[in-house]
């Protein structure tokens, strides 16, 4: 069977010691799928930005902060992995300088300069070896399909899984999963733990050797 990493949940981009950005990404999607692949008889290896849920004890946990963290702990499992599936919602932007002290009120509006941050999963796959594959997630409010599939070819991904912000820190989800010629293999919807077992089925019967 496979070593599989899953990414999982937020990361946090601080603004100064106390404040950070972040968002609403709970954890459950990514438990539901490292719940996923253990009962299928993968080994699970999960790297998390801070979360409340309880991941399964038989998966091997990595806990992150930022999406540098995130980043650097994926580039140090992968290769010992067959796939990865990205479920995780890494801060996109960070700020260009982080406040050494608590920025003060002053009356004034705070203007922000914020960067890009690195892409985890197109990193991945821009490195990964022939026999691994990669499985990303699209949240989108617009042009979903287009835009899923444009970031499948751009993070040189095997399969996409779309969703909307519906499933932002809820308990169910529904999804669709692309292909790189732009079909609908499946579409699952329920609970998570519903919708992570479709997903796993369908990596199982297209990916893992």
């Amino acid at each position: 069977m496979a070593r599989i990493l899953i990414t999982s949940g937020p990361t946090r981009q601080y603004l100064d010691p106390v404040r950070y950005l972040t968002n609403a990404s709970s954890g459950r999607m990514g438990r539901a799928l490292a719940e996923a692949a253990l009962d299928a008889g993968h080994d699970a290896v999960i790297v998390s930005g801070p979360v409340q849920v309880d991941y399964p004890a038989q998966a091997e946990l990595i806990p992150v902060l930022t999406t540098d963290d995130m980043l650097a702990a994926c580039q140090r499992i992968f290769p010992g992995c067959d796939g990865l599936i990205g479920a995780a919602a890494p801060c996109d932007y960070q700020p260009r300088r982080v406040a050494t002290q608590k920025i003060a009120k002053t009356g004034d509006p705070l203007v922000l300069h914020l960067i890009e941050t690195a892409d985890v999963v197109a990193t991945m796959g821009a490195s990964r070896l022939p026999h691994q594959w990669l499985v990303g997630f699209a949240l989108e409010t617009e042009d979903q399909r287009f835009r899923a599939l444009a970031k499948l070819e751009r993070k040189s991904c095997d399969l996409m899984v779309l969703n909307g912000p519906e499933a932002m820190d809820a308990a169910e989800n529904s999804v669709e999963l692309l292909d790189p010629a732009g079909s609908v293999l499946a579409s699952f919807e329920g609970s998570k733990e519903v919708v992570a077992r479709g997903i796993l089925r369908l990596i199982g019967e297209k990916l893992v050797q």
